[in-house]
């Protein structure tokens, strides 16, 4: 694990991120996550516990072409299907970092199949490095998901490495 503390209550982590304090986050009780749901259309992350929703981020940013699944390197869109959380990257040039399993072997064969790269290295990121930490307007990523810094925060303490995550449009 990368230092995720327990919680219990996401009306207490909300509370906290709302302050703007990823420190009393920490201490305000939603549980480890065991499932992630993304919902480009609506923009929201949903992380899961035991079958029950537990914590909500909105207002995600995507890639500069946010519909429509990623197919190829350079193409600005976030993969959609179902992935896994495989490791943190706290030296990131965005705060924080979780990378998304992208691409499988179904994206690697289509892309090779029109002679093209699938692209890879997609995060869950907070905001570049030496900003305020707010969110900069509109979609801006090569096809990962950004988030606030405070709720990347909440989020390398509650997604553990090894986590699905599901990608829908």
């Amino acid at each position: 694990m990368r230092g995720r503390a327990a919680f219990a209550s996401a009306a207490a982590l909300a509370a906290a991120l709302a302050a703007g304090s990823g420190g009393a986050a920490a201490q305000a009780g939603v549980p480890i996550a065991d499932f992630v749901l993304v919902d480009k259309s609506e923009r929201v992350m949903t992380l899961f516990t035991q079958g029950h929703p537990t914590w909500q981020v909105h207002g995600l940013q995507f890639g500069d072409a946010p519909q429509g699944h990623k197919r190829f390197e350079g193409d600005e869109r976030t993969p959609e299907g179902r992935y896994t959380i495989d490791y943190g990257n706290p030296q990131s040039r965005f705060f924080l970092s979780l990378h998304i399993s992208y691409p499988n072997a179904a994206d690697r064969v289509f892309a090779a199949a029109h002679g093209r790269s699938p692209g890879g290295a997609i995060f869950i990121h907070g905001q570049p490095n030496g900003s305020d930490g707010a969110r900069m307007d509109g979609d801006w990523t090569d096809g990962c998901i950004a988030v606030s810094d405070a709720e990347m925060e909440a989020l390398w303490r509650l997604i553990p490495d090894g986590t699905p995550i599901e990608i829908r449009q």
